[in-house]
């Protein structure tokens, strides 16, 4: 019997395992970390064997394939073990797409692909599609796949799980963008970086879809690299030569497959950003055969993603703002740009090798207040040091707010907008996020 070790027993390697025992194989899940409950519930009922708090190599060698955790790095002792004896490593993602033959729609990019994510599966959703949400959002595609049945899943992938996919075909790929993210993980290469995110186009057939934000510089550099085959649906805010969506006259417009425009006041969504999330989720559901019906519907009233531009509470005249989701510059220049009003912002965490100088005349411009939270806010002191003129310390969110409430004044905007990594203070960007909400109404 081929046995399978699983490395992580979160979410994608719980959902892995689960599907590797269904598929007949000898598996067996380790984890460096302690296991949470509820996943060692999930492998404890099914008989499947698993370890934490360790990796036992002879254990984890005499494996025939290994589906690995997005974040363990490749640098990983054991996976360099691994490597040196020539046993496969793959995704979860991976793994579970040689047991469906579902549509796989597929989202990446360095901002915008949670909430395009979610809004394409919200439309497929309205016009009534059977169809899972997988990937970074909802559960794991591998669980899925083992105990349910979808015609099509909508899947949010990072550049990590698409390192260790090789085979797996996206039948409509969607590429936001690309900028600066991660670098720690890619040698601070930025190349590396880019040729992670056009994985999501390898295996594509002519008959496939590739959607991409055409004004995107690396985009349109990257496009003849990759010998992509799949039919191109390029988007743009300006009405260009060859793109299928774009804005004219206060309408959203989708040229291909099927001719479709909305009044754009009519979308839930509003900002720049916001505008390409819903032109790309317009133009995937289009592909999939969406009537035009569902999708204005769908794009009219979606609400919107957690912990991205949340509006959390207005008090005394301020209001708070939950963006733990921008955990890259890029994003945090996105939601500055959507802020009208002067800004008291919250930075810091784990830094990726960030290059603050893209938010620089936003923050000259518009920031009234900075507060660094993070364990090591020395990168942030020396970029902003000088250029704001109340700039304060945080070792915890309550801190932050704290610093925040007493800066701001009656019209102001007090954004979290981190543009790092949360896990220096928190379990995650969701738990950043969540403690922020409470700090804030609790004021």
């Amino acid at each position: 019997m081929k046995k399978i070790v699983v490395l992580g027993a979160g979410e994608s390697g719980t959902g892995a395992a689960v599907l590797a025992l269904k598929q007949g194989f000898d598996v067996f899940v380790s984890d460096m970390s302690a296991i949470k409950d509820h996943y060692k519930e999930m492998l404890e009922s099914r008989g499947i064997p698993y370890e934490e708090k360790k990796h036992t190599e002879d254990m984890i060698l005499s494996a025939d394939e290994v589906i690995k955790s997005p974040g363990i790095p490749d640098e990983a002792p054991i996976i360099v073990k691994l490597r040196e004896r020539n046993i496969p490593v793959i995704s979860e993602i991976e793994f579970a797409g040689r047991y469906t033959d579902a549509k796989m729609i597929c989202i990446t990019g360095s901002n915008g692909k949670t909430t395009t994510t979610s809004l394409i599966y919200h439309i497929l959703k309205t016009a009534g599609y059977n169809v899972g949400l997988a990937g970074n959002i909802g559960k794991s595609l591998a669980l899925q796949v083992a105990e349910e049945n979808h015609d099509y899943y909508v899947i949010e992938l990072s550049s990590f799980q698409l390192d260790n996919m090789y085979d797996f075909r996206a039948d409509i790929a969607v590429l936001m963008n690309i900028t600066p993210d991660h670098l720690d993980r890619y040698n601070h290469c930025m190349q590396n970086y880019i040729n992670a995110k056009f994985r999501i186009t390898q295996n594509q057939r002519e008959n496939d879809a590739f959607v991409f934000w055409n004004d995107d510089p690396i985009i349109q550099r990257e496009l003849a690299k990759h010998g992509i085959k799949a039919h191109l649906y390029p988007f743009s805010i300006e009405k260009e030569e060859g793109v299928v969506s774009y804005l004219e006259s206060g309408k959203l417009y989708i040229t291909e497959p099927q001719a479709f425009n909305m009044e754009q006041e009519e979308l839930a969504l509003t900002g720049v950003h916001n505008m390409y999330d819903s032109m790309a989720a317009g133009i995937s559901a289009n592909i999939a055969g969406v009537k035009n019906s569902y999708i204005r519907a769908a794009l009219s009233n979606f609400a919107g993603v957690e912990h991205r531009l949340e509006k959390v509470a207005r008090v005394n005249g301020v209001e708070y703002i939950n963006d733990s989701k921008a955990t890259n510059v890029n994003s945090c220049w996105y939601a500055l740009q959507s802020v009208k009003t002067k800004v008291v912002l919250i930075l810091g965490g784990k830094d990726k090798g960030n290059d603050y100088t893209e938010i620089e005349p936003f923050v000259l411009e518009k920031v009234k207040g900075l507060v660094f939270l993070g364990v090591d806010n020395s990168k942030l002191h020396a970029f902003f040091d000088g250029k704001v003129a109340d700039i304060r310390d945080a070792r915890s969110m309550e801190e932050a707010v704290r610093h925040c409430y007493e800066m701001a004044e009656e019209g102001d905007t007090v954004l979290l907008s981190p543009c790092c990594a949360s896990f220096d203070l928190f379990k995650s960007y969701e738990d950043r996020g969540e403690q922020f909400k409470a700090a804030v109404r609790a004021l």
